[in-house]
């Protein structure tokens, strides 16, 4: 059998500039066994559609229990590695952090993406004090003895609309990078940025491998591929089209 350690670590080598990654994001064990047998070289949660397929909203207003019952359902119905979308960690401290952390990793996550807001208000948090979560995620993974991949969310590209974003807001996420990448993160992950001139400076200048989330606007995957761009992830996507699909469905079938 596949150890943790090496799913991890197969996970890590799946990074690579110019080579994304993609996730097609599932939200439960069903919906990842489905982008398995498609062909997926690894397995993805998103907070959003995972919140949604279970009645709550996001923002980390689904009990903690429940999400790692699902992880642990996720993990055990197929064979790639799996990383879960932890949002902000579930925890004020970066103590709770660690131990949000630790268990993620215990349920067999080999990944987790942790945000730089407040699920509260999607306000940004102060630099330092993320770096201080972020290392404390490192620390419980080492403990763990499992190369974690912690994919660093920086929301800065969320604090405006994507007409109003420009080179400024990259080097403040740059600028985040470096502290995470120091803090023991291994990705970074830009929800939000969808210029392609953006993205590719943001690729060029990372100390990571950097992560863009398919939205209105944001190109293709050949020229996030040309961009530089290691990761391309769904996001909620998929559980929004596949809701969309049943809405439609259900209405067809009690016209």
């Amino acid at each position: 059998m596949t150890s943790q350690n090496d799913k991890a670590r197969l996970f890590h080598s799946l990074h690579v500039k110019g080579q994304p990654l993609v996730l097609f994001n599932a939200w439960d064990a069903g919906s990842a066994r489905v982008v398995a047998e498609a062909g997926a070289a690894a397995i993805a949660t998103g907070s959003w559609s995972v919140a949604g397929a279970n009645g709550f909203e996001d923002g980390e207003r689904m009990p903690f229990p429940l999400a790692l019952d699902n992880l642990r359902r996720i993990v055990g119905a197929v064979a790639q590695p799996v990383t879960i979308d932890l949002e902000s960690g579930y925890g004020e401290t970066p103590g709770e952090v660690g131990a949000t952390v630790a268990a993620a990793l215990r349920a067999g996550a080999v990944g987790c993406n942790l945000e730089d807001s407040f699920p509260a208000n999607g306000r940004l948090r102060d630099t330092a004090a993320q770096v201080e979560r972020l290392a404390a995620a490192r620390a419980a993974a080492d403990e763990a003895g499992v190369a974690m991949f912690i994919n660093a969310r920086t929301d800065v590209f969320f604090q405006k609309p994507a007409d109003a974003h420009d080179m400024a807001m990259v080097e403040e996420a740059l600028q985040r990078a470096r502290a995470y990448a120091d803090a023991g993160a291994s990705g970074l992950f830009v929800p939000g940025v969808v210029a392609e001139p953006l993205i590719a400076r943001l690729a060029e200048a990372s100390p990571l491998p950097v992560n863009v989330m398919v939205m209105p606007g944001v190109p293709g995957r050949a020229r996030l591929a040309e961009s530089g761009v290691a990761r391309i992830s769904h996001g909620p996507g998929p559980w929004r089209g596949a809701m969309q699909w049943l809405a439609e469905a259900a209405r067809a079938a009690m016209a």
